[in-house]
Order: C-alpha cells, then structure tokens, then sequence
C-alpha cells in the first residue's frame, strides 16, 4: 500500500539525514593529552631509519632501529604510567570522578559462551542465533483450539456487534499532538531493526513532524497497520542463575521500530482516555495503571 511506501521512504530519509550530519569519529568525552613531542620526534625518527633499513638491509641501520624501538617503548610506558598516576592523584569522591573511573575500571565485557544443541555444540554467531531462535520457535507456538469455548463465543459476538454498529468519524492527530509524543521520548532506549534511535526523532524539523502527523492519520483512517512496525530486533538475556550453554537459559527482548513506538504511544493515550472516561477496568485493576502502584 501507499502507506507502507511512505513509510519506508521517510525512515530512509531519516536515515540518510542522521548519517550524513553525524561525524565519523564520534569524540572523547574525556580526550588523552598528546605525546609529548620528544617522544613523536623519536618515533619519527625510528620509522625514516626502518624504511632506509628495508632499502639498504644494512646491519648497522637495523642495530639503531631496535635500539629506537627500545627506547619509544620504555619512555612510552613511562609517560603512560605517569599519566595513569596523575589521573589517580585527581580523583575526588565529592565530584564523582572517583565512582565513575571504579566503574570503568570494573566493567567487564559479558562472554559468549558456545551453546550445547542436539545437533552439537554451536560456535559461530550464526549457529547461535539459530538455536536461539528454534528454542523460541519450540516455546511459542499459536493457539489453534481454543481452551475455553465460551469466551472465544463472547468474544466474537462482542466483535459483531462492534462491526455492525456505525463507526463515528475518528479523532486524528495533529502536528502539536505528535510533537509532545516526540520530547517524552526517552533518548537512551535503543532503536529497532532500522537503526533509527530517539535522539533523531527529536532533532526532526517542523515539516518531517507535520509528515508524520499525516502517515498516522492515514494508519488511523485506513486502518492499516504497516508491517515494517511489525518487525523487531530479538536480543537474547542470559537469565540469572542459569546454564549459560543452553539456549532455554536465555530470554528475549524484541526492539521494535521507532515510529511504530510512537504511534502507538500516540494511540495508547486516546485508548486509556476512554477506558477512564467509560469505566471499562475494575478498581481492583492496578497493572500497567498509573497512579494506581503500591
């Protein structure tokens, strides 16, 4: 559908938009101070000679190079270690510097263990999201006889008669209304399979604002849901106290689409506003409520 291109062609513009106006070398919050220049000339130096060296093979020019080579590492490690004392000597657990140096130190990058199968043991990356995934596939499967007869009765006659009775005009959105969805965006969720994060979103001009405003009136008037929202990104969680070698020891989180968040965030607002307004939940409900936690 029409929709659905629009879709895919605004992320893409998007896309193309973060990339281009986002530096290729993302800079140092904390930048390393320069080598001093005795040691730059020294390396210098010692690469001129290497290079005469592969020329010439002469003897001589190989015996100056390794004594170079000697030299640059030692004053290297040197001036490194007095960096690394200076750093320490200025920390101070009033600033926070001193938590925040603990937690670098103390961050240790998470394994990936191999996952034992019934075919084997699995090394590869892709082996591994293979058995993820037919582990995920073994656990959830659809429902093709239903449990309780009756709710599925209740449940289709409630959605005839729905179907049947007049549907009113529906209430679409406004520039203003997605443009107050976009600031409560929280910037370090992480984006979806099309790599679009949050951070984006709120850098979007007055005109791509007004855009979206309009494809989310058309997902509303039509009441077509574009499949591209329906895609994720699974990461598997190891869960706690668990085998890490088996593939049913881990849980997945689906990263969906960053627009198709936001619509529905748009919807879920109008949904609980009529909700509230008709008294359709019971006092005694207080999941995913606010204002109503213990």
């Amino acid at each position: 559908m029409a929709i659905d291109t629009c879709v895919e062609n605004f992320s893409g513009a998007a896309l193309e938009a973060l990339a281009a106006s986002t530096p290729k070398r993302r800079p140092r919050d904390d930048p390393r101070p320069p080598i001093p220049a005795g040691i730059q000339d020294e390396i210098r130096l010692k690469n001129r000679l290497r290079r005469q060296w592969q020329i010439t093979r002469d003897p001589a020019l190989k015996a100056e190079v390794n004594r170079l080579q000697r030299s640059v590492t030692r004053r290297l490690n040197e001036w490194r270690n007095d960096q690394w004392s200076a750093t320490l000597e200025s920390l101070d657990p009033e600033d926070q510097s001193l938590w925040r140096m603990t937690k670098r130190v103390m961050r240790v990058p998470a394994p990936s263990p191999p996952l034992v199968t019934p075919g084997g043991i699995t090394l590869s990356d892709s082996k591994k999201a293979e058995a993820l995934a037919d582990n995920l596939e073994a656990q959830f499967k659809p429902v093709t006889d239903p449990s309780v007869p009756v709710v599925i009765e209740t449940v289709d006659v409630a959605l005839g008669s729905y179907f049947l009775s007049p549907a009113g005009e529906p209430q679409l959105n406004t520039p203003d209304e997605v443009h107050e969805a976009i600031r409560g965006l929280k910037v370090r969720k992480p984006p979806g399979p099309n790599g679009l994060p949050n951070r984006a979103l709120k850098h979007l001009p007055k005109r791509a604002v007004s855009l979206l405003a309009h494809i989310f009136n058309a997902v509303i008037s039509t009441h077509h849901f574009p499949p591209t929202w329906k895609h994720a990104r699974v990461i598997s969680i190891l869960k706690p106290w668990k085998y890490p070698a088996q593939p049913s020891s881990y849980r997945p989180i689906s990263l969906l689409d960053t627009i198709g968040k936001l619509f529905e965030k748009i919807l879920l607002v109008r949904i609980l506003q009529v909700i509230n307004e008709r008294g359709l939940l019971r006092d005694e409900q207080f999941g995913f409520r606010p204002k109503h936690s213990t």
